[in-house]
Formats: structure tokens, sequence, C-alpha cells
């Protein structure tokens, strides 16, 4: 079972999220998610338990556990979304196609067509 670990201590390793679970039964990886560019810690990482019972005992015991002065959050992890989820935001338009017929004064476009407010939300 792969199991989400969240809120976690900036100066957490691998090691300490290993050994934190290990507690609970046979851990197969622990890895701290860190920033490509900085190396530092996102805060988050995942660990995998090979045994679904031991992973939810691990899970129970260690949801909202004060670890390293902060509570942490242990859930079984969910798959990745696919596709096009783009966190609840979506980008809209203002403005747009032109069209003749009209003129152009001070940058602003007051003529032709189209365009306006896009409400495809």
């Amino acid at each position: 079972m792969n199991i989400y670990v969240g809120n976690l201590s900036w100066q957490m390793t691998d090691e300490d999220l290993r050994n934190l679970f290990e507690q609970h039964g046979t851990v197969a990886s622990a890895k701290i998610v860190k920033d490509k560019v900085s190396g530092r810690s996102k805060g988050f990482g995942f660990v995998e338990m090979e045994d679904d019972t031991e992973a939810q005992a691990a899970i129970t015991n260690l949801y909202d556990s004060e670890v390293q002065g902060r509570k942490i959050i242990v859930n079984e992890s969910q798959p990745k979304q696919q596709g096009g989820g783009g966190g609840g935001y979506k980008k809209r338009s203002f403005g747009g196609g032109g069209g003749g017929g009209g003129y152009k004064k001070g940058g602003y476009d007051r003529g032709g067509g189209g365009g306006g407010y896009n409400r495809d939300y």
C-alpha cells in the first residue's frame, strides 16, 4: 500500500520517515518530495508498505500525531489524476476577435464585432 504523509517538518529526512513507519511494519520505501530547484522538502512524502494490514495500522496510529513539532497527516495515497485537472481554476479570456469596421484610438479597439467576455466556465 502506498501512503501519503503530509505536514512534515522541513528538517525531516527520508530515513526519519522510514524509521517512523518501521515501528508499525516492514517499509518497502520512504521518500520525502523535494523541490527540484532548491532541493528543499515540500513538506510531504510517500511511504510504501507491502502488508496492507501493517499499513492500515500505521495510518491509524500515526494520523494526527506530533512528529518533530508538527501534527502529520497520514492517508492511503490516491492515484494521480490523469488529464486536464487544473486545480479548479479555468483561464478566462477577455477581449478577443476584432472584425472590421471600427477604428482604433489610443490603443483601445472600439470597433468590430466579436470579442467580449468569455463566459464558458
